[in-house]
């Protein structure tokens, strides 16, 4: 089995094929979340989340012959970066979770949206990127558009609900980011362990600070428990991988995809139809995205 560890200069068509699966992932993870928010607090599926999601990566680990060479190490010199990295998934997730039981799948999602353009904005401070007038243009043109869909002007509308995916973006934008701060020769798999591992602890002391846990209902319930971990643990573990293979902005715009996605994967499986209330709004966070992602290209072209 090839082991997953960290990019080399740059591999994109790699990185947008497991960012793509990555997202097909979330997605069905996000359903499961959705199905059983009505029985179960976001606190507690974030736990249960973590709890199985380490799964997938410690199998993966424990199959890579190259981890098995190099004398299965379990020791990370920048073990504090994953474990912070692990501590901003936990609110991410809450929040993420909180809104999928709150509002609309595909509204939770296209807000969660934001996390690219956080990307670009934490890209400067973090990873030392030079952003322009143009990419800020653009970045605010995307939030423009987040705007008006959490329609702030409406005092009903601006919920904790509607705002809690935009600071899961937020959180997963940094999450993301520190991946690429993580030394190159750690295998993703491990980088996946110690990160999930602190987010387990974490939401397991915030689900018990929020009401403890409610005895699962069913082994039905508890079989889509187990798959959102599985879904969950092997979405994430992809993400590592494919933002450790390329640049940020590159696979920024392949996110937008998930709009129409989850449109439609909220119709099928829920009956919802927000479309008022995505448009325009949505089409301005895909254009904010797009501009980014055109103009980096330019400049990579002149640099080159």
């Amino acid at each position: 089995m090839a082991d997953p560890i960290a990019r080399p200069e740059d591999r994109l068509v790699p990185a947008i094929l497991i960012f793509l699966l990555a997202m097909i992932l979330f997605d069905g993870m996000g359903l499961i979340i959705k199905r059983l928010s009505p029985y179960y607090s976001a606190a507690e599926l974030s736990a249960w989340r973590n709890l199985f999601g380490l799964l997938p990566g410690a199998i993966i680990l424990l199959t890579s012959r190259a981890w098995h060479r190099k004398g299965r190490p379990l020791k990370m010199r920048q073990w504090r970066l994953a474990a912070f990295r692990g501590v901003c998934v936990t609110f991410a997730q809450f929040s993420f979770y909180f809104a999928l039981g709150a509002i609309p799948f595909a509204t939770a999602n296209t807000i969660a949206q934001s996390n690219a353009l956080f990307m670009t904005a934490l890209a400067v401070p973090f990873l030392g990127e030079k952003v322009g007038w143009l990419r800020w243009g653009a970045v605010g043109i995307g939030f423009v558009g987040v705007m008006l869909i959490l329609k702030p002007g409406a005092s009903e509308a601006l919920t904790f609900g509607a705002l809690a995916p935009l600071c899961s973006g937020f959180l997963y934008a940094l999450a993301g980011v520190l991946s690429r701060k993580l030394d190159p020769d750690v295998p993703s798999p491990l980088v996946n362990i110690y990160s999930t591992g602190t987010a387990l602890i974490c939401s397991g002391i915030l689900a018990l600070a929020l009401g403890g846990f409610t005895p699962i209902r069913s082994m039905e319930d508890l079989a889509w428990i187990v798959a959102m971990g599985a879904f969950g643990g092997l979405a994430v573990l992809c993400l590592i991988i494919a933002f450790r293979m390329t640049e940020q902005s590159n696979l920024a715009p392949i996110s937008y995809a998930g709009i129409p996605t989850s449109l439609i994967l909220g119709w099928i499986f829920f009956a919802e139809a927000p479309i008022d209330d995505l448009f325009p709004g949505a089409l301005l966070i895909i254009l904010g995205g797009l501009i980014v992602v055109w103009r980096e290209r330019q400049l990579r072209a002149r640099a080159a």
